[in-house]
């Protein structure tokens, strides 16, 4: 099983980048897909929730109207969208599978990726 995330970098703040997680090893379309990430000294955290069909997202608070989890099923990809970055942003960030959709979007991962870096500056 893999999961690559890619797509990290420097951006400043108000800027955008869009994360991609290419994953093998597994049947990506029946999984649930979240993104999370961790900044220095901070605990790991969740931000977002995508369904395997894409009929359900589930968002961070601090993220929402800002960042847009998507997949492509054909790819085996999914992908994080992030608009208006913020220097709070500022983390390393990981896709991670779930072999189901949970109440309330909470993902508990049977698979995680490898972290990339995103760094927002003021």
């Amino acid at each position: 099983v893999q999961l690559q995330a890619s797509g990290g970098g420097l951006v400043q703040a108000g800027g955008s980048l869009r994360l991609s997680c290419a994953a093998s090893g597994f049947t990506f379309s029946s999984y649930t897909m979240g993104w999370f990430r961790q900044a220095p000294g901070k605990e790991r955290e969740f931000v977002a929730a995508l369904s395997w069909n894409s009929d359900n997202t589930y968002y961070q608070n601090s993220v929402k109207g800002r960042f847009t989890v998507s997949r492509d099923n054909d790819k085996n990809t999914v992908y994080l969208q992030m608009n208006s970055l913020k220097p709070e942003d500022t983390a390393v960030y990981y896709c991670a599978a779930d072999r189901r959709w949970r109440p309330g979007g909470t993902v508990v991962p049977t698979f995680w990726g490898q972290g990339t870096q995103v760094t927002v500056s003021s």
